[in-house]
């Protein structure tokens, strides 16, 4: 089993605190807009990897790739703006901690900000997400991700009517071609209450504003240990 503390939207206090040290963690999954000083301080404090997509209110983190001399952009040298050591999963499938994890982040587009996209926007980046699946699949012989992590939750399953926090349809789509066991998002938040866990075919759809601390194993569904929203 591998313990997961996915994370979205609201800093913690009690994460904070020395008391959030002892939690022993196999990996940080972060769904988006939060500080990301915060996401380095929990992979230093619990010595776990993390993995996050960016949130309608982080930076832009496109255009960025990693070379011998360090990060470059559109072909010159740069700063990585986003979380040092952690991995942007944002269009892509990584396997960290033994599991399978796909990545699109941002939100439904509402205003100019950045990782916002229009509803056929992100179902091309769904399309080359679930490409980018089947191509794994055809080299690796194992079909499916045990995650897909995104800022957004699907239209219809958690999310809400006012413009900026609508879900995208294509998620639906891409969870069913994905195999995704479990999907876990933010940006929708709770203001005090615990969401109910919700069904989109075969895969649990999870809201993790705050925190929810989850035991997973490659293939199967999570079983929730502990979560809390809100600080």
């Amino acid at each position: 089993m591998v313990s997961v503390l996915a994370v979205s939207d609201e800093t913690i206090e009690s994460l904070w605190t020395p008391q959030g040290r002892t939690m022993k963690v196999d990996l940080v999954l972060g769904a988006g807009d939060l500080p990301f000083d915060y996401l380095e301080y929990l992979m230093d404090a619990l010595d776990a990897p993390c993995v996050f997509v960016p949130g309608n209110h982080d930076p832009d983190l496109s255009g960025y790739s990693a070379g011998r001399v360090g990060w470059m952009r559109s072909g010159m040298p740069s700063t990585w703006p986003g979380p040092c050591g952690a991995v942007n999963a944002d269009g892509r499938i990584v396997r960290i901690a033994g599991l399978r994890i796909a990545g699109l982040g941002g939100s439904i587009r509402y205003n100019d900000g950045p990782n916002q996209w229009t509803e056929r926007q992100q179902r091309r980046r769904a399309r080359n997400l679930a490409m980018t699946s089947a191509w794994h699949a055809r080299r690796s012989g194992v079909a499916g991700v045990d995650v897909l992590l995104t800022h957004s939750p699907p239209r219809g399953v958690g999310d809400l009517e006012d413009p900026p926090h609508r879900g995208f349809e294509c998620f639906e789509q891409l969870a069913a071609r994905l195999q995704a066991r479990t999907l876990v998002h933010g940006h929708v938040h709770p203001y005090g209450t615990t969401p109910v866990d919700r069904v989109l075919g075969s895969t649990t759809v999870i809201n993790t504003v705050g925190f929810t601390l989850m035991e997973m194993s490659s293939g199967t569904e999570p079983t929730i240990v502990r979560r809390r929203h809100g600080t």
